[in-house]
């Protein structure tokens, strides 16, 4: 039997198994060792093992339980709530402003949490129903949460970047770098377009009357606490960072002394001030959270002052400070954090596995040189046909699968194939990123309409989740076209900070 004819039967007991309802990574794996030991004998057993070491050895893998801790840290606490009580307020006189802003939230939120599932999840709970009440057409904003909990997998920290990382063996900083401007890109894109939409048809998403907003002119019962430890802290030490006068590990133990501090001193009066102001004032701080969180774990890591992960080690510290200091911090918050790190960081760190070591055996079959031997000599097909035949690829997949299914199943092929085409790697992954966004929102079976569904309120149908998505999805294929096009919109910041 040729290698050929054994790799086809490898990818066919795969997608069999998945068929039949296997877990993905009992599926990959399974068929990876049992054609290991086939082929090689009892010494095939070891390819399997050497992928478990190579995982365990591999470092930024730690990054993965960091930022995964850190989004549902934020995400538990109900500091988005804040957050879109701010967009509601400055975006709400504009024509579509509380969908436009519906999107700024999803923006700020993947900066904090690598899921989309997150993502839809505060959508859907906090942003759906208040636009509804305020008279929103349900199709649009049905449309504006599932487009913009998409953006979670692009905008770093992306999770599903690190497990491409992993597989395709690339930095994670690059691909979270590269992974930056085709997602705000893509969030301008969806912006324009409600705004043209809301301007086009003005009922589909009125503006807010000033009446509504009385209530945020009013000086607030809630006072904006300035901590003196923690506002000099933000001061000092981007200062010994960029003079060079403390190292990583001082200037990690003067946050954290600075963190400790703050909490036990919190109700102090000598250590803080209390500000009063107009309620749509000290909503704008609550937009400065994230950021600031943002800013704390990637500013250090642009600069080389640390690794990436000492960056995700300071974002989920960071995120942890922020909730026990806004006072959201308690046993079932953290609690609940840590069971959900636990569970999600085992389930990839089971898929990676079972990922490398079919890898390795597809590898060592020569299978991936006989496919682009068929696809170039025997078809002759051009390599950038053969790149857009993956990507249709995974649109047809992504109506079944979810990304990480995805992914896993395609990698030990498609990975290696777009190195040998002579693609760059980095751009690959922002390209499959994106194909997966759109796959999660194509019907019949995409992961997210059926999300939406299970999370919408009764009067939002399945026909209107379908339909909502056709505009966003168009608008996603354009931007997928554009990064296709134009690769620099995707290399030039890795390009510019790695080679600075």
């Amino acid at each position: 039997m040729s290698y050929e004819l054994i790799a086809i039967l490898m990818f066919s007991g795969m997608m069999l198994m998945l068929m039949t309802g296997q877990r993905v990574f009992g599926a990959i794996g399974f068929i990876g060792a049992a054609a290991g030991m086939a082929l090689w004998g009892v010494g095939g057993s070891d390819i399997p093992f050497a992928a478990a070491m190579k995982l365990m050895k591999w470092y930024p893998m730690l990054t993965l339980p960091m930022f995964i801790f850190m989004g549902y840290v934020l995400s538990e606490s109900k500091i988005a709530d804040d957050l879109y009580k701010m967009f509601h307020v400055w975006m709400g006189p504009v024509k579509g402003g509380l969908a436009i802003g519906t999107i700024g939230l999803m923006v700020l939120v993947s900066a904090m949490n690598g899921l989309s599932v997150a993502g839809m999840a505060i959508g859907a709970t906090i942003a759906l129903p208040e636009l509804l009440r305020r008279g929103y057409d349900k199709v649009l904003v049905t449309g504006v949460v599932q487009a913009g909990s998409s953006l979670g997998i692009l905008v770093p920290p992306s999770v599903v970047l690190v497990l491409y990382a992993m597989i395709a063996r690339q930095p994670v900083g690059q691909l979270w770098l590269a992974g930056v401007l085709p997602g705000l890109m893509m969030a301008t894109m969806f912006i324009i377009y409600i705004y043209l939409r809301a301007r086009i048809q003005p009922n589909l998403g009125p503006a807010m009357k000033p009446e509504d907003l009385a209530e945020f002119e009013q000086i607030s019962d809630h006072p904006l606490r300035l901590n003196f430890i923690v506002l000099a802290a933000l001061i000092l030490l981007p200062l010994l960072a960029m003079t060079g006068l403390s190292d990583a590990k001082t200037t990690a133990g003067i946050a954290l002394a600075a963190a400790v501090g703050s909490f036990a001193l919190r109700h102090n009066p000598m250590f803080y001030k209390d500000v009063f102001m107009k309620e749509k004032h000290r909503l704008l701080f609550s937009g400065v959270l994230p950021l600031a969180i943002f800013a704390a774990m990637m500013v250090p890591f642009i600069n080389g002052w640390t690794s990436l992960v000492e960056s995700s080690a300071i974002g989920a510290m960071t995120a942890f400070v922020a909730a026990v200091l806004k006072g959201r911090m308690n046993k079932e918050v953290f609690e609940t954090s840590v069971r959900s790190t636990l569970g999600i960081s085992c389930m990839f760190m089971w898929i990676i596995l079972a990922a490398l070591g079919f890898g390795a055996i597809f590898d060592g079959l020569g299978a991936v040189n006989a496919i682009k031997d068929l696809f170039t000599s025997q078809l002759g097909l051009s390599p950038w046909m053969i790149l857009i035949l993956m990507q249709v690829s995974f649109l047809l997949m992504g109506t079944f699968l979810d990304d990480t299914a995805m992914l896993v199943i395609v990698a030990p092929l498609y990975v290696p194939l777009v190195g040998e085409l002579g693609f760059d790697l980095i751009w690959y992954g922002v390209l499959y990123t994106i194909t997966t966004q759109i796959a999660y929102m194509t019907p019949p079976f995409g992961y997210n309409l059926f999300l939406m569904r299970a999370m919408a309120p009764p009067e939002i149908s399945l026909r209107d989740i379908y339909i909502s998505i056709i505009p966003f999805a168009l608008i996603m294929v354009c931007a997928l076209a554009l990064v296709m096009v134009f690769p620099q919109i995707a290399t030039w910041l890795p390009d510019y900070v790695y080679g600075k």
